[in-house]
């Protein structure tokens, strides 16, 4: 039994995504070096340290009573192993440095839900077998039904700052968001009836569901890039011996897995596939620890214009090229590929914002700043061809009037 477990949170501005306490990576439980002897006596069997956030559940805790899912599940792995467990506590607030200091600085020898990809962390981690899948989710009433993006058409919904939903609805002028800062503020502004509908991160949801709201509310995963990712266990290269046993009993645990996932409220439902219509915004999304960043360039499902105002006409530029620049200089504020949900500063919208004057709006814009709104002049860092090219790649991620916010 696969359950959700895992997400990602990006910071504002800076979208090299330093990942917060509710991401793949800080929700995790990290499982110290041990020893590999079948032949010892008791007295030397190394214990199974697990390394885990002390005050974050569903997760992990420091309380006995309540130690978390990830706790738990790596009590059954150590029983599986015949190893007694240990605590190691570690506050897990900055994701993949959590990673470089733990696991690939040998204080610990595996992690519990990371993201299952090889291009995570590239070879210097290795993994195990999926055990869990992690989602946000769409959290309503017990009566309403969502099945689409178009099915929030004309409801209030909260939604995660700085997520993949966010991204997903910004262009949306038929969809009232209301921006949430965690899943606990979107599950209260759904109990107080100041949203109808919450799209946010499914464990927490299902966690706070099940202890806060006596389970009154329905919760649906959603399956897609940036919304849901398989989850392992993740290991140094060196610790492929340690990966081995623990394959070895995973099998042996999918019914413990699966029972604790339901004590703890994960959300244990088939995932939903958002659909989008042809007038909806794309799912393209920011980059994430599972996922590479698509190019809008070449994503089938972006609805863009590529008309070039007068001004410039005949200088097309490299898109190429000026996506590179966009994303080593402006994505800090305007979002990997320009996906931005934050409306004043997304440049998906220079076409319908400006019109026939969005080159000129930008040329101007790029070259002399707008120092009173924090912009610096770039005219002294880069050329105009360079301006040309990034511009070039913008009009190629420009949104369509009918995916307009």
């Amino acid at each position: 039994m696969s359950v959700n477990v895992t997400g990602n949170f990006k910071v504002s501005c800076g979208k090299f995504y330093v990942l917060l306490r509710a991401s793949p990576l800080a929700l995790m439980v990290i499982l110290a070096p041990v020893g590999a002897s079948s032949s010892v006596n008791a007295d030397d069997i190394k214990p199974l340290r697990l390394c885990a956030d002390p005050t974050n559940l569903p997760y992990s805790s420091d309380d006995a009573s309540e130690p978390g899912f990830y706790l738990e599940v790596g009590q059954a792995i150590g029983k599986a192993l015949g190893r007694p467990v240990t605590y190691n506590w570690y506050k897990t607030y900055f994701g993949k440095r959590s990673v470089r200091v733990t696991l690939l600085g040998k204080q610990c020898d595996a992690m519990m839900g990371l993201p299952l990809s090889d291009d995570f962390m590239g070879p210097a981690v290795i993994f195990s077998r999926k055990i869990s899948e992690q989602a946000y989710a769409v959290v309503t009433g017990k009566d309403q039904v969502v099945g689409s993006i178009d099915d929030l058409r004309g409801k209030r919904v909260a939604v995660q700052y700085q997520t993949t939903p966010q991204d997903l609805l910004a262009l949306r002028d038929d969809i009232e968001k209301v921006t949430v800062m965690s899943p606990d503020d979107g599950m209260k502004a759904l109990d107080l009836g100041t949203v109808e509908v919450a799209f946010v991160w499914g464990p927490t949801a299902g966690w706070l569901n099940k202890t806060k709201y006596q389970n009154r509310y329905k919760i649906r995963t959603v399956e897609g890039r940036g919304l849901s990712w398989d989850a392992a266990i993740g290991f140094a290269k060196t610790s492929a011996e340690l990966r081995d046993q623990v394959d070895a009993v995973l099998p042996g645990l999918d019914q413990t897995i699966g029972d604790l996932a339901t004590k703890y409220g994960l959300p244990g439902d088939t995932s939903t596939r958002l659909l989008v219509s042809e007038n909806s915004p794309s799912l393209f999304v920011l980059p994430t620890a599972a996922t590479e960043v698509p190019s809008a360039a070449h994503s089938p499902s972006v609805n863009v214009i590529a008309k070039e105002s007068e001004a410039h006409a005949g200088d097309s530029g490299s898109t190429e090229a000026g996506r590179e620049i966009f994303n080593s200089t402006c994505a800090h504020c305007h979002g990997t590929d320009a996906v931005q949900g934050e409306r004043r500063i997304d440049l998906r919208r220079l076409q319908l914002r400006y019109g026939e004057n969005a080159r000129s709006t930008f040329w101007a814009t790029v070259r002399e700043g707008r120092p009173s709104k924090g912009m610096p002049a770039w005219k002294d860092v880069f050329t105009d061809e360079d301006f040309n090219n990034i511009y070039a790649y913008l009009a190629t991620v420009q949104a369509s009037a009918g995916s307009a916010n």
